[in-house]
Formats: C-alpha cells, structure tokens, sequence
C-alpha cells in the first residue's frame, strides 16, 4: 500500500508538473503571438486586447486596471473584473506615490484595496504606465505570477510608447512641412521690392516668428499720382494665417479698385474677411493713401497699433478709424482720418511685435524712447531709417530673441 501510495504521488505530481509545463508553454506561446503583433505592427487597440486576454486567460488574473498616459492624464486603457463606468474616476494624483512594485493591502484607498498589488511601468525614471493587479487565491504562486505580469507589461507598454513616439514623429514632420509651406506662401504674398521715387520712398522689415506668420503688408501705385500703403497684423499662425493672408491680399486689390475712398473700401473689406473667416479670427488693419498732386494724406486704423507720422520736428499719431475687420457685420463705426503733409515727413507703421519685444530684462521699448529715436532720424530715407531702427532694436534686446512676428513698413515723403 505504502509503495502503490508512493506511486500515486508521484503521478500526481508529474501530472502537475505537466501541467504547469503547458500553462508555462501556453505563456510563452502567447508572448510569442505578442511579440510577432507587435513586429507586424498591429494597432495600440489590439495589443491592450491581447494583454487584457493574456492577464485573463493564460495568467487567470481576476482583477486587472492598466492605466496609460494620455495627454497629460492617466487613463484606463485595459481592465479586467470592472464594469466601463466604474473606472471613469481620475486617479492621476495617487499615481505619483507608487515608484516601484507595491502591495495595496494597506492602501487607505478604497479603490486600490481592491487590488493586490500595483506594478509601475518607468524608462528612465519617467513613468510610462501602471498596472493594478487583484483576486489571487491564496494558494496561488504569486510571486511567479506577478513577476511574469511585469514582463508582459514592460513588453506592451514599451510597444505603445515607441508606437506613440512614431506618431508623434509623423505628426512633426507633418507639421514641418505644413510650415514649410505656409512660409513660401507667405513669401509670394509678401513684395519683393517697394518703390523708390523722387517723391517717397517706401522699405520694409520683415521677420516672422518661426519662419511663418501673420503679419502683412502691401502697397498699390495708381496712375493719378497716388499711392496706397497698408500693414497687418492677421490672429494666428501657419497654413491658417498664410490661407487667409492669400484672401486679404486677394480682397484689398479687387476692391480698392472699386472704390475712390478708403471709407466705403474699409467697410467692404471688413465684409469680405467675415465671409471668409466666418467671424472666428480677425485681423488688426492700417492703410493709408497719399496724393502727390495735393500733399494730402488720408488713412484709415482699424485696431492697428497707430502708425507715426513725423514731421515737422513733431509726432503725430494716426489712429482715426474703426475697430478690428472680421468681427461685425457691419463696423459700429468708421472715421477716415487726414493730413496735410507739407514737408519732409516720414511715416512708420508697425506691428506688435515691435511694441511687445523684450530685452534680456524683460523690459519693453519705452514710448518716449521711440518718439525720441523718429524724431531724430526722420531726415534719413527709408531704408537708412530701418537700418537704424535694426541698430537699435539689436543693442536693446541683447541676446533675446523676437517673441512674436516683427514688420516694419516705413514711408519716406521727400
């Protein structure tokens, strides 16, 4: 008895063994499928399912949450033993307590006592993931278990990390060439060369942030003898900017065509960028005409940061108009403003990124400074203006940068 009873033991027991052997042949099987999906590229979808059946199935896990970094908060991305609803609470505060390998038997939270234990997922001490493990038998071999579940996960999580730096890589790229292709639209909007006559001339500078951006200027010579000016300031940035750029200048030469005053040419302009934008961006707007036969200046500033005019040996600041274009239907009000410019004068137009640059203080242009600055150099031309004004704005900010779009148009009546 006692030899057949040795005999049954040992039965039992290589009948344990062989079935530890196919539960163990069965894991790395499934690992293998895992690995193989992972090669072929399959989606992030399909891999939390693979895990979520392996953790069920094969390691007969009866409680499972794994949460998953997206955007800037922890989520659910696969779970076992839960209803959809019952997950939906953020737990991305309590996360941060957990830097290695824990048990939750003690936790004073009622959602992790539900658990066993809590296996981070980390690269470089930057956590990728969590995974709350619960419902072991207390005959289980646990620490097998757990050890084999922090492989798999590692295994899953470093996929879908890698799968979402790819992505995110896409996306970049995407978006490179997305600004590469909104800067060369801008430059074709953008002239190339500004006049230089006995009479005026005009010069610019153009920087814009990150190689693309809203700001915008153009001018118009007409064959009375006048000349018409203007600069922008267009919200937003890339392709949208340089689409809607693409409009304007389509719209300010079509219909200042039509009209001999910048009034009635103001408003339908303001029309015109409403059917295009819808009423969702708006752009700050200055133009102005000059009459080489009257010496009469008129313009228009809707919202714009208002232009200079030095003349004289005094400042005058041109901010008769309405407000921003593309917000109303119809502008609640409009002024066309004037000056007789009888002298040598200079007028400079600008955009805010010359008002809101910063030097390595922090500290903005002072006012009183640029009224010093134009009143000093007005006599020069145009383009010898700018260059001093560059001088300048270079011994300002030192070695900061520009923190937004910079343009310059100035006019140099002679």
């Amino acid at each position: 008895m006692t030899s057949l009873g040795n005999v049954k033991q040992k039965l039992n027991t290589i009948g344990q063994l062989e079935r530890d052997l196919n539960l163990k042949q069965l894991q790395v099987n499934r690992l293998l499928n895992i690995t193989q999906a992972i090669n072929n590229n399959v989606k992030m979808s399909g891999l939390f399912e693979m895990y979520t059946s392996f953790l069920s199935w094969e390691m007969g896990v009866k409680k499972m949450a794994l949460y998953y970094r997206k955007d800037k908060k922890w989520v659910c991305s696969a779970h076992i033993g839960f209803e959809q609803g019952e997950l939906k609470t953020d737990v991305s505060e309590q996360l941060s307590r957990y830097t290695r390998l824990h048990t939750l038997a003690d936790s004073d939270d009622p959602f992790f006592r539900q658990f066993d234990v809590v296996i981070p997922v980390k690269h470089k001490d930057v956590h990728l993931a969590y995974v709350f493990i619960g419902g072991f038998g207390e005959e289980e071999d646990m620490y097998n278990k757990v050890q084999f579940i922090t492989t798999i996960t590692n295994i899953i999580t470093v996929a879908i990390e890698n799968k979402r730096l790819f992505k995110n890589k896409i996306e970049e790229e995407r978006l490179r060439k997305e600004m590469e292709l909104a800067s060369e639209m801008q430059q074709l909007l953008i002239p190339k060369s500004l006049p230089t006559r006995k009479e005026y001339e005009l010069s610019s500078i153009y920087r814009p942030h990150l190689n693309v951006g809203g700001d915008y200027f153009d001018f118009v010579e007409h064959g009375d003898g006048k000349i018409t000016f203007c600069i922008a300031d267009i919200a937003g940035k890339g392709v949208a900017a340089a689409l809607l750029m693409s409009n304007f200048q389509a719209s300010f030469h079509n219909l200042l065509a039509r009209h001999d005053n910048l009034k009635s040419f103001v408003e339908d302009l303001n029309l015109s960028v409403l059917r295009i934008t819808k009423g969702e961006r708006f752009l700050t707007f200055f133009v102005a005409q000059f009459d080489l036969n009257t010496r009469l200046l008129t313009y228009v500033n809707a919202g714009h940061n208002p232009p200079i005019l030095a003349m004289n040996e005094k400042i005058h600041y041109l901010d008769k108009g309405t407000t921003v274009l593309g917000a109303f239907d119809e502008l609640p009000f409009i002024e066309q403003g004037t000056e007789r410019v009888d002298a040598e004068a200079l007028i400079l137009l600008f955009t805010d990124g010359l008002t809101e640059l910063q030097n390595e203080a922090g500290e903005f242009v002072d006012e009183d400074f640029g009224q010093r600055f134009v009143l000093a150099n007005y006599h020069l031309s145009a383009t010898e203006f700018n260059q001093k004004v560059m001088d300048a704005l270079d011994l300002f900010k030192g070695r900061a940068g520009f923190q937004d779009d910079f343009t310059v148009l100035t006019c140099k009546v002679f």
